[in-house]
């Protein structure tokens, strides 16, 4: 239902066989067999250490909405596990419990690059592996690749604060394409939305001599159409004779604060979506594709190189979804590796 963020058979467009997904009336939810596991998860772990191990220093390792900039010719690489988890959601904003399916939880490996083109260019790539399960009742999981993600991000202009530090703004251009035609009308368990979308972000930045950071960040998310494998859907009070969906564009915005310093990044975050438009779950009704979707979360960050491997970086992050609107109540840590690979001898950032 969130986080960002988070399906039977991922890679078909074809409708689900009507005996096997756990469908959501009005009134009760409909039973349905358990689909099997997912074999594609055991080959996961393997192709992310392959994936690392072809990464032959100093790290620099950043993502979309930080301030952080990699050196001019620099790569850094790896694979990120993110374990999501609720039982509690929001249905508007109505806290519930629904006992018919536990726990959802959403698991995502995501290889990730990011490239220094020049000293201010980096361009950045996203390839996310995810799969769902419930833990009650009946409802069958879904597995696959997900949203790809691309985006260009620049540092507009970099300013001294006297002996302090510097003060950084940076404007990033980034999209996603979904990657199979994995279906979105199986909400909380599908893999995405499979919307197209296309995002603009700004985000000012302050790194301080002795290693304060201070980050703050806001983007607007356009949201591409979404294609049902049905003729008809009623949402928000009306019942729309088509299968095409429009999606209500997202803002968000977000702050860091904590301690950045010879490679070592110790934050503390919060985060707030908010989506323009989309209606409310109904009761006893399974969540849509363009319902409301609004969530505050808080969490921290950790990043600290490998000891005797400095060009490795560990990444631990945890946040929690402490308010929201048709999402669900969620504990969420990504954890993984990241390796910088300069070909550049003498490489700035």
């Amino acid at each position: 239902m969130t986080s960002n963020h988070a399906p039977a058979s991922s890679g078909s467009k074809n409708p689900l066989p009507r005996r096997l997904p756990l469908l959501f009336s009005r009134r009760r939810f409909i039973l349905a067999e358990r689909s099997p596991r997912p074999k594609g998860r055991k080959a996961t772990l393997p192709a992310c250490l392959t994936f690392l191990s072809m990464l032959c220093p100093s790290l620099h390792a950043q993502t979309i909405d930080d301030g952080i900039m990699l050196a001019k010719r620099s790569l850094c690489a790896g694979a990120l596990y993110t374990h999501d988890s609720w039982d509690n959601y929001w249905q508007g904003n109505l806290q519930r419990v629904n006992g018919n399916i536990g726990t959802i939880t959403t698991q995502t490996v995501t290889m990730a690059a990011n490239y220094g083109v020049t000293s201010r260019l980096d361009f950045i790539i996203n390839v996310p592996y995810v799969w769902t399960d419930a833990s009650k009742g009946v409802l069958h999981g879904q597995s696959g690749f997900q949203d790809l993600t691309l985006a260009a991000k620049y540092k507009l202009l970099s300013i001294p604060v006297g002996k302090f530090g510097a003060l950084r703004a940076i404007a990033v251009l980034s999209g996603t394409l979904p990657m199979t035609n994995y279906t979105p009308d199986l909400q909380p368990l599908s893999l995405g939305t499979n919307s197209k979308t296309l995002s603009g972000r700004a985000t000012l930045n302050y790194l301080g001599r002795r290693g304060l950071y201070l980050n703050g960040t806001a983007a607007y998310n356009f949201r591409g159409n979404v294609t049902l494998d049905r003729s008809s859907y009623y949402t928000n009070g009306q019942l729309y004779l088509s299968n095409q969906v429009a999606m209500p564009n997202l803002f968000n915005y977000g702050t860091s604060v904590g301690y950045r310093k010879n490679d070592v990044s110790l934050l503390g975050d919060f985060s707030v979506q908010q989506a323009r438009g989309g209606g409310d779950i109904r009761p006893q009704d399974m969540p849509f594709v363009s319902n409301r979707t609004n969530f505050s979360k808080a969490g921290a960050t950790i990043k600290v190189p490998v000891p005797k491997v400095r060009a490795l970086q560990y990444w631990f992050i945890y946040s929690n979804t402490f308010q929201g609107r048709n999402v669900g109540q969620a504990n969420t840590f990504t954890t993984g590796l990241m390796y910088t690979l300069p070909f550049e001898k003498r490489a700035t950032p």
